[in-house]
This record gives structure tokens, sequence and C-alpha cells, in this order.
């Protein structure tokens, strides 16, 4: 015997199976904007490494500068330093802004300089060859290339006028270079195109004040 359903009951199950059909195709949508996010960098990528490894870089660069503004009276030399403090601070920003964005921490467990490990060869005298050991890129302080120790930093919180002029592009010129090489292999090693865009940018931007700093220097 055929069971006959009511119709109110037939209605109902109508808009059970609608209300199905439409959680149905909400899931698959939902689906496929999630397959269809964003990928980020990870965190041992070389997007990271450089965006945290330059981030100190430019750091101590904004210091020096900041530092050497407040104790020569050199104006051309005061409006160097304030630009390079301006814009070392701004593109650390956007590093920051970056790691942020990827949901990655600041800061690391990897060695400072193993993302250049990947490199294809010798960046300006860095030993970046496939295996090569990030602490073999490290100076006998422990510090990036480029990067003044504690005591030079000192030194140049305590000099003033010519001597102070003379130490500071000494020690920037030595900084950009290095900058200049790990620009050099975030433009080969980075994935994304925001980061090979900004090393691009500091490469370029750092040699041509290095180029700057040396015929002021000569001129001391």
């Amino acid at each position: 015997m055929t069971l006959s359903l009511p119709t109110w009951q037939k209605r109902v199950l109508l808009i059970l199976s609608g209300i199905a059909v439409l959680a149905l195709f909400a899931l698959a949508f939902s689906a496929g904007r999630v397959s269809a996010g964003p990928s980020y960098p990870n965190t041992t990528s070389a997007d990271a490494g450089f965006a945290r490894d330059m981030q100190v870089h430019h750091n101590q660069a904004v210091e020096m500068s900041m530092i050497v503004r407040d104790n020569v009276t050199d104006e051309t030399l005061r409006t160097i330093a304030y630009d390079i403090a301006l814009t070392q601070q701004q593109q650390a920003g956007q590093m920051y802004a970056w790691l942020e964005e990827w949901t990655l921490d600041q800061s690391s467990s990897q060695p400072r300089m193993e993302w250049m490990a990947g490199g294809s060869g010798d960046h300006g005298g860095m030993a970046m060859g496939a295996g090569a050991d990030a602490g073999s890129m490290l100076t006998s302080e422990g510090l990036m290339p480029g990067m003044a120790t504690g005591v030079q930093l000192d030194e140049l919180r305590s000099a003033r006028g010519e001597d102070a002029e003379r130490l500071y592009l000494e020690l920037m010129i030595n900084h950009h270079e290095a900058g200049v090489e790990m620009a050099e292999a975030g433009v080969e090693l980075a994935d994304t195109e925001q980061v090979r865009t900004l090393a691009t940018k500091i490469q370029s931007g750092q040699q041509a004040e290095i180029t700057l700093m040396r015929s002021l220097l000569e001129d001391l």
C-alpha cells in the first residue's frame, strides 16, 4: 500500500531539501575560498630570513645615523645621515609588517644569515654556496657582516666634528656594502615579489649612497 503524505508535510520536506542544497553550495564555496587564499612564506624561507636580518641591519644604520646627526655640524653629512635614517626606518617597518601579515615571529631560532646559504655563489665575498655554514658568514664577534661592534658604536657616540664624520662614513660604507650583498641574495633567493622589489631598491639605493659617502670621505 502506498502512503500519501499530507500536503503540508510535502512542503516541509521540499523546504528542508532546499536548505540542504544551499548548505552544500555554501560549504563548497567556502572551501574554494580557503584553498584559493594567499600562500605566505614559511619561517625558514629566504623571504622571512631576509625580513628579519635586514631589519636588524637597518636598525643599526638608523642608530648610527641619528648619533652622527647630533654630533657633527657639516650640513651635507647631517642631511645624508637623516635621509639614511628615514629611508631605513621606513623599510624596516615594511619588513616588520610583512612578518605580521605572514603570521611569523619577528625573531627566530634560525641562525642569522642561514637563509643566504641557498645562494648560487659568492655575493661580494660572503660564503653562500650550497651547504655553506651560516656561522661562516658572521664576524668574529658573531655579528652580521657590516655591523658595527659595541666598541665602535661607543667611539662614534664620543666622537665630534671631523673625527665623527670620518668614523661614521667608514662605518656606514662598510655597513652599506654588506647591505648591498644581502640585498643581492634577497633578489636571487626570495619567492615573493614584494621582497624581491624591496631588495632591488635597497641594492641600488645603498650603492648610490656608497659612492656619495666615498667622495665625502676623500674630501676630509
